[in-house]
């Protein structure tokens, strides 16, 4: 029985012995500079999404007052608590929908990183429950003119 295989069954390498040759410097440098992309780019998103935020609020409680208001308590934790801040707080009917929405200034408080806040929402249908949507350190101009 003969070792030989029969021709133009299976591919010849890329090299003059058919035997596939080593890939090049060049692209071996390339793969590496992809992966130290990828790499970088992941820890990037990591940094961006789980890092420590310079301000962040949090949902207390929320109280039905009437048919078309809702009280939502919150607090509101800075890293500077002398920066202004706003909070944006939001009440939602049974199915979801949000039905109403208001922006809080936050003064500065020079004692305390975390201060605790109560605002109504009216609302345009019955209000089924409140939290907050996020807070920011960029107050806009009308909000700070109180």
């Amino acid at each position: 029985m003969s070792n030989a295989l029969p021709a133009g069954r299976y591919p010849s390498g890329s090299g003059p012995s058919g035997i596939r040759q080593a890939p090049k410097r060049a692209t071996k440098i390339a793969l590496v500079a992809l992966v130290l992309l990828v790499g970088l780019g992941v820890a990037y998103f990591a940094y961006s999404k789980f890092s420590v935020k310079p301000i962040e609020g949090s949902q207390l409680s929320f109280d039905i007052v009437d048919e078309s208001t809702m009280s939502i308590r919150f607090s509101v934790t800075r890293q500077d608590p002398e920066q202004p801040a706003v909070c944006i707080v939001r009440v939602r009917s049974r199915d979801g929908s949000e039905t109403g929405r208001r922006e809080v200034y936050v003064p500065p408080e020079p004692a305390s990183g975390t201060v605790e806040m109560t605002t109504d929402v009216t609302t345009s249908s019955e209000p089924a429950v409140g939290d907050v949507y996020g807070c920011s350190l960029d107050v806009p101009e009308y909000l700070r003119a109180r």
